[in-house]
């Protein structure tokens, strides 16, 4: 990349709040560092490489799950909302992980998970005891039907009914997920308050903002109806949940009622950021309707990018289209890679185009309208690791292998440095090995080369911060062929990202004018070689 100073940013845009336009770097903990040798990560060891990431000039993390867990989902099955799991800490080391964080000019984003808590929660064992204590209804419980079967023909995202039988209440409970993952019944106002109250004890520890998991999936039809079936698109079905459209078992109009009393909390506390996950078919329209006005949440996120199985100028524009810079309509987060999807590079390019695919795809985050989430290890080009079956942790891989590229290809170990045991992340045992491909990529591999993708991170991290047009401006997309055409504009600033996701030149005409900003994989103002980008302030 060859940068040139940018403009600053103007008084006007000093006010604007501080996640819109931000860079924000996931943290999954297991994987992170290591500080006691137990081979899992934790608190502390996130702590102590806080100043690696202050470095990347990202102005927030967002750190998955630590609360209490039997680790069924690896901290996405909360036993207590309101304390951490030995194995990552304790309060006061969290307590200890904000100071520090807020001193580097970090916020700190955690995650929120409200669909469902662990068959483990307190909450859920007094409930299955009997149909008339003061937690009955805190979960959805159904009678059987009268043959014995479940109540609807819901299926759950993990494979097998979304209903699993309890004896002692002798009902059926549900569950989205994994039977240990029982669903809270957001429709009792009573599980509304005691969510609310998780936050407020969280916000009170002085977090910065919520992502808010699996949202959509928080409250289910109460009429119990089934869900229709789904047209064969001819792709290849692992799941029973991927036959159906998913109508009733989520994505109750409810939720977003729900939403607004959440921001009225957070808006308490100031500048607070609220981003929901959103997966499923009906994904841009509830993200725009989670976010909608100024009632609702900052921002949301779904998976255009997370499992889509090739990058192409088309998919980027039509997924910037559905989010124009018009009143009401809500500010979009997006991440190329995360703790549940695949590396991004291995999805989307062929093995001998790495290195340029790499430069091409950070530039690409750089440069579109919404906030940019870097999953942990995409500043260093991590691949997908491949975890042999007797490995694996993940239990959607577990059931659905060979048919499903698990997640635990994309949680194993960061690598600090590569000539220490296990990439510097542990002195023990990982609890999921990391490859020698992966080692190569190592952090102090990277920080001594000026060239690495580690240092072109942060240059476009930096440009990001500096040009209001890519920060917050409006953005206008073109495809053609092989070549995007992305327009962003702020004020009076005009930006032009060019970009050529091929392997064949592309001659400009007429040439891009103006002031070169950036340019990657020796991309000029007339020529856009394989997989090069130029960024031009017109």
């Amino acid at each position: 990349m060859k940068p040139v100073a940018p403009s600053a940013i103007s008084e006007t845009d000093d006010a604007v709040e501080w996640w819109r336009g931000a860079a924000i770097y996931q943290i999954y903990p297991r994987s992170f560092a290591d500080s006691d040798g137990d081979g899992i990560g934790d608190l502390p060891g996130i702590t102590a490489k806080l100043d690696y990431v202050a470095s990347l000039g990202v102005d927030a993390i967002w750190i998955s799950p630590f609360y209490t867990s039997p680790m069924r989902d690896f901290g996405y099955d909360v036993a207590n909302y309101c304390d951490v799991d030995p194995i990552f800490g304790s309060l006061a080391e969290f307590d200890a992980l904000v100071a520090r964080a807020h001193a580097l000019g970090l916020k700190v984003v955690i995650d929120q998970v409200y669909a469902h808590s662990s068959d483990l929660h307190p909450w859920f064992a007094e409930s299955r005891t009997s149909r008339a204590n003061s937690r009955a209804d805190w979960y959805v419980w159904v009678d059987a039907k009268p043959d014995g079967s479940p109540p609807t023909n819901w299926q759950s995202v993990f494979g097998g009914p979304a209903w699993t039988w309890d004896a002692r209440r002798g009902q059926y409970y549900m569950h989205n997920f994994l039977k240990e993952q029982p669903q809270l019944n957001l429709h009792n106002p009573e599980v509304q308050e005691a969510l609310l109250g998780v936050a407020r004890f969280w916000l009170d520890r002085g977090v910065d903002g919520f992502r808010f998991d699996a949202l959509n999936f928080a409250m289910h039809d109460p009429q119990l109806r089934d869900n229709p079936p789904a047209p064969d698109q001819g792709r290849t079905r692992t799941r029973p949940f991927d036959f159906q459209l998913k109508l009733r078992n989520q994505s109750h109009p409810g939720i977003a009622r729900f939403v607004e009393r959440i921001r009225a909390l957070t808006d308490e506390y100031g500048a607070i950021f609220t981003m929901a996950e959103i997966g499923g078919d009906n994904s841009d329209a509830e993200m725009k309707e989670y976010t909608a006005g100024d009632r609702r949440l900052n921002s949301a996120y779904g998976f255009d990018f997370l499992y889509a199985p090739a990058l192409t100028p088309e998919l980027v524009c039509g997924t910037v289209a559905q989010w124009p810079a018009e009143p009401g309509t809500g500010w979009p987060s997006w991440a190329f890679e995360n703790h549940d999807a695949p590396r991004a590079v291995s999805r989307w390019c062929k093995q001998g185009d790495v290195e340029a695919f790499l430069q091409l795809k950070l530039a690409l985050m750089a440069a579109l309208r919404g906030n940019v989430i870097l999953y942990q290890g995409e500043e260093l080009g991590l691949e997908q690791d491949d975890i042999p079956f007797e490995m694996l942790q993940d239990p959607e891989a577990i059931a659905n292998w060979p048919l499903t590229l698990s997640r635990d290809g994309v949680r194993t170990p960061l690598p600090w440095q590569a000539d220490l045991p296990h990439g510097g992340f542990t002195h023990g045992s990982p609890w999921l090995p990391l490859s020698d491909r992966n080692l190569g990529r190592a952090i102090d591999r990277q920080e001594p080369n000026p060239n690495s993708l580690l240092h072109l991170t942060r240059a476009l991290i930096a440009l990001r911060k500096k040009e209001p047009a890519l920060r917050f401006g409006a953005a206008d997309c073109r495809a053609e062929g092989a070549l995007l055409d992305l327009r962003r504009s702020h004020g009076a600033e005009r930006l032009r990202c060019l970009f050529n996701f091929g392997e064949q030149p592309i001659k400009l005409k007429p040439a891009a004018r103006g002031q070169v900003l950036c340019a990657i994989n020796d991309a000029s103002s007339a020529s856009l070689p394989p997989f090069a980008a130029i960024f031009v302030k017109e």
